[in-house]
């Protein structure tokens, strides 16, 4: 029989979609407020990976990564995916998104992503919010599924994500203190 127990922290992540014409600098101050200082980011980059938010959102889009200090508790996802989604309704434009922020931590295994969407590979996890494992790590790298998103595969991200790991790994070793 196993013995239940906390889980470690994990490394908060965000991916976010944006319009170019986005003021870019008002929106980080206020994520920053919200979540601390960005540790490592990537982008912002030209999304050319998909045509799915070009109806909404318009053509041209840019998509940026990135990660914050210190580690935080797993089960505050779906409070952070509720505070984002908030962020996005506050900067509707003509009945449609400027910015779409997609939430999710860096474990030691796995990066893991929230949403809203319901589907078989998500798990509920609270307050209408799912977790999707988008990412696994083994053998020193990470590796993708059939549903992983095709920009979470390339080598810059993944680049990126390694960096992050690397972080998370060194702040939450065994015996280390982690902040509160």
């Amino acid at each position: 029989m196993g013995t239940a127990q906390k889980p470690l922290k994990v490394k908060l992540f965000l991916a976010i979609l944006f319009r170019p014409e986005i003021e870019r600098e008002g929106l980080l101050r206020e994520i920053t407020a919200l979540f601390g200082a960005v540790e490592f980011s990537h982008g912002p980059i030209p999304f050319t990976f998909s045509d799915y938010y070009r109806d909404e959102m318009g053509g041209g889009l840019l998509k940026w990564y990135m990660t914050f200090a210190p580690p935080v508790d797993r089960e505050r996802l779906p409070e952070i995916k509720a505070v984002t989604n908030g962020i996005e309704r506050s900067r509707l434009a003509n009945g449609g998104r400027t910015v779409n922020l997609d939430p999710g931590y860096i474990a030691r295994d796995k990066l893991v992503l929230a949403t809203t969407k319901d589907f078989f590979h998500r798990l509920y996890l609270s307050e209408g919010i799912y977790g999707e494992v988008t990412l696994h790590f083994r053998k020193g790298a990470f590796r993708h599924f059939s549903w992983t998103y095709p920009d979470y595969k390339e080598a810059s991200f993944q680049e990126f994500l390694m960096k992050a790991r690397a972080t998370y790994m060194h702040e939450t070793r065994e015996g280390a203190p982690t902040p509160p």
